[in-house]
């Protein structure tokens, strides 16, 4: 979905104009589509990853090893 809205950014269209095209096909939003501000976190969230690929590496290398760490006191308790 987020390479849908990328691609249709990329000529110029409006979230607004973009969402109505947008549905979802599981979950609690079943066959509607993504709210404004949904689109646009996603938004960010995209531009962020793209600016500092190292930093989200690292980020999800830290949480990876934060959840193994859980995961092993888990199992020892």
């Amino acid at each position: 979905m987020l390479h849908t809205v990328l691609r249709r950014r990329a000529v110029g269209e409006t979230v607004e104009r973009i969402q109505p095209a947008l549905v979802i096909p599981t979950d609690r939003r079943n066959g509607r589509g993504p709210s404004a501000a949904s689109i646009y976190r996603a938004l960010a969230e995209h531009a962020i990853r793209q600016a500092y690929p190292e930093a989200v590496e690292a980020a999800q290398a830290d949480f990876t090893a934060l959840r193994q760490r859980s995961t092993a006191m888990s199992a020892t308790a």
